[in-house]
């Protein structure tokens, strides 16, 4: 089993950044893809970042085109943890954020079918 544990959500207006951080255990962290999904009031959850599992490189990295460009997605693998970095928010960005992670797989593959979920951090853009 995987635990994940998010944070760093908040409010926060149009233009500004913020960056969240989920912390995992449970499995060697580096035999782990970690990402990055949201869910707006209303809509289904949706894929935003992923990394790869190892020191990144195995897939890299992977974004959704909605953010592309402003957000960047890194991992720690001393500290067991992956940081999203949000910047330049709007507020079609406003949602539940959720860690998501994968054994051994490649970001892409985490993107399509993610195995394990935290409990999802808020992020509010306002305009």
């Amino acid at each position: 089993q995987v635990q994940l544990v998010e944070s760093g959500g908040g409010l926060v207006q149009a233009g500004g950044s913020l960056r969240l951080s989920c912390a995992a255990s449970g499995r060697t962290f580096s035999s782990l893809a970690m990402g990055w999904f949201r869910q707006a009031p209303g809509k289904e959850r949706e894929f935003v970042a992923s990394i790869g599992w190892g020191d990144g490189s195995v897939g890299r990295t992977y974004y959704a085109d909605s953010v592309k460009g402003r957000f960047t997605i890194s991992r720690d693998n001393a500290a067991n943890t992956v940081a999203l970095q949000m910047n330049s928010l709007e507020p079609e960005d406003t949602a539940v954020y959720y860690c998501a992670a994968k054994w051994i797989a490649s970001a892409q593959s985490l993107a399509q079918a993610p195995g394990y979920w935290g409990q999802g951090t808020q992020v509010t853009v306002s305009s």
